[in-house]
């Protein structure tokens, strides 16, 4: 994984509350057992007419190029649903770094994190306050400091994050790069024991 530190970007706005899992990418592409490619089928069926790539759905965000960004904003109770990992695989795939929601279900938060994306939950009237910004505007994200910044006014706010994963996030590491990082402090702990 890569370190996420700072992220100052555009965002992707979906004013839509509750969207699950099967929405974010649907059951029929969870046969692939790696991470890549996912993010093409990311929102799939609201995407494609007919599930058709050369047939887009002009009114869909995703399909608008005037909306970029690596920050997905989305409505409140995002990722409920069933446990699907691969939701999070699509979202990073397709680019984004950053999911701005004012409610996330707990599987997908945990599977956010478990793969390199930052779940960051805001209150319902700073969610509202991005969603009314435009297409241009950039909002920034400190990892460290756990703040979410809209840049042209310079409102904040704190989001909460595990301890453990926010040292994850900022090196770079998953589980098992967690623990070989801590390979002294386990080996010296170790001959302790013996």
């Amino acid at each position: 994984m890569q370190p996420l530190k700072h992220i100052k970007s555009t965002f992707v706005p979906i004013r839509l509350e509750n969207i699950d899992t099967d929405q974010i990418i649907p059951a029929r592409f969870l046969k692939a057992t790696t991470k890549e490619g996912f993010g093409k089928n990311l929102f799939r069926d609201w995407r494609y007419n007919n599930d058709d790539e050369n047939n887009p759905k002009k009114d869909f965000i995703l399909n608008n190029p005037a909306y970029k960004g690596s920050i997905l904003v989305a409505g409140k109770n995002f990722g409920c649903g069933s446990s699907r990992e691969h939701a999070a695989w699509s979202i990073l795939d397709y680019g984004f770094k950053v999911v701005v929601s004012s409610f996330f279900a707990d599987i997908f938060k945990n599977n956010a994190l478990n793969n390199g994306v930052l779940p960051v939950q805001v209150s319902e009237n700073f969610l509202q306050k991005l969603f009314q910004l435009d297409k241009d505007a950039t909002i920034s994200v400190d990892v460290k400091a756990q703040t979410i910044t809209i840049d042209a006014t310079g409102e904040s706010e704190k989001f909460d994050i595990n301890a453990y994963k926010k040292t994850c996030l900022l090196n770079g590491y998953d589980d098992i790069d967690f623990l070989l990082s801590n390979k002294k402090e386990i080996e010296a702990f170790e001959a302790t024991l013996s």
